[in-house]
């Protein structure tokens, strides 16, 4: 009779795991059956060209530690790929981009031009990630006119930081993506004066931060970028690059976030072997390409447990 109840609860248990596996939205125990990886999804107006992509996407990101988020959105050849577009992370340092959009927002709501003090402060924080004048920004607009940006772009899974801990904002590559569009597209929330600032600045970063995703750019592209990397107890290294790549009639852009690495140099190479893999489909006539620092640099922002550091070198 015992024999019978364990045969009986046996079966049970296989019947529960099989059902859940097969309805959609069923709770499984912990441990019973694993959850499916997300996959790379691309669509493509260009014959060829999304599966290229999502092939050569899922490559790159093969063996990687960590959790990896992609999007890439190429308007010519009405191109989008994602890969954990919601996921949310620290954003650390990328976050300065979106105060520059803020700071612009602000100064065209009241109808005026930066200030000298602004501008100075502006282009130390996105040409050398200074940490001091990303948080003497941040105070200026304060959260109300952070928030009026991130409203105004389209940036609703955006979370700024609180406490003034701006390197804590939860980014998503959707929504990256959202803020590099508005500087490379005409749009109603920035003029073309304020765009053609921002992309200025981030054409200007200096070049041992010009890692990530300008790695296999094209000659024929104009490259922007702004990257970020943080430690911290959880996820270990948060390692994240933003490029827009624009040339005349054609531009698209890379968001590629990072948790969960060792050290920066293996966030660095998960971010720039899969640029690598989006420029050479994109491009794959380019004879040169951009060839990334080999000594990396990137400022640290204030956590609750650490001071911020800035000129941070990646081990190599």
């Amino acid at each position: 009779m015992t024999h019978h109840r364990i045969a009986a609860r046996r079966a049970a248990l296989v019947a529960g795991v099989a059902a859940a596996v097969l309805v959609p939205g069923a709770v499984v125990a912990p441990g019973a059956v694993a959850a499916a990886a997300p996959q790379v999804v691309c669509t493509s107006k260009k014959a060829g060209l999304a599966d290229r992509l999502k092939r050569d996407i899922t490559a790159a990101l093969k063996g990687r530690a960590g959790t990896i988020a992609v999007q890439v959105d190429d308007k010519a050849t009405g191109t989008v790929c994602s890969l954990r577009a919601a996921t949310r992370f620290d954003s650390a340092s990328v976050v300065k981009v979106t105060v520059l959009g803020a700071l612009l927002l602000d100064a065209q709501q009241q109808k005026r031009n930066l200030t000298s003090r602004e501008q100075t402060l502006a282009k130390a924080m996105i040409t050398k990630s200074d940490n001091a004048s990303t948080s003497t920004l941040w105070r200026q607009l304060g959260l109300t006119k952070i928030k009026r940006f991130l409203g105004g772009a389209g940036m609703t899974q955006t979370v700024p930081g609180a406490d003034g801990y701006w390197g804590l904002t939860q980014i998503t590559v959707r929504d990256q993506q959202r803020l590099l569009e508005r500087l490379t597209t005409r749009n109603t929330l920035l003029t073309d004066a304020s765009r053609t600032y921002a992309l200025k600045l981030m054409g200007q970063v200096v070049s041992d931060q010009r890692w990530g995703t300008p790695a296999g750019a094209p000659s024929t592209v104009t490259v922007q970028v702004k990257n970020g990397w943080l430690e911290r107890k959880t996820h270990g290294w948060r390692v994240h690059s933003v490029g827009a790549f624009t040339k005349k009639g054609d531009d698209y852009q890379i968001s590629v976030l990072t948790h969960g690495n060792r050290t920066q140099r293996d966030g660095i190479n998960s971010i720039q072997a899969v640029s690598r893999a989006i420029h050479k489909a994109l491009a794959p006539t380019a004879r040169t390409t951009f060839v990334p620092p080999a000594v990396a640099r990137e400022s640290v922002p204030a956590t609750p447990e650490r001071a911020a550091r800035d000129l941070v070198v990646a081990p190599r």
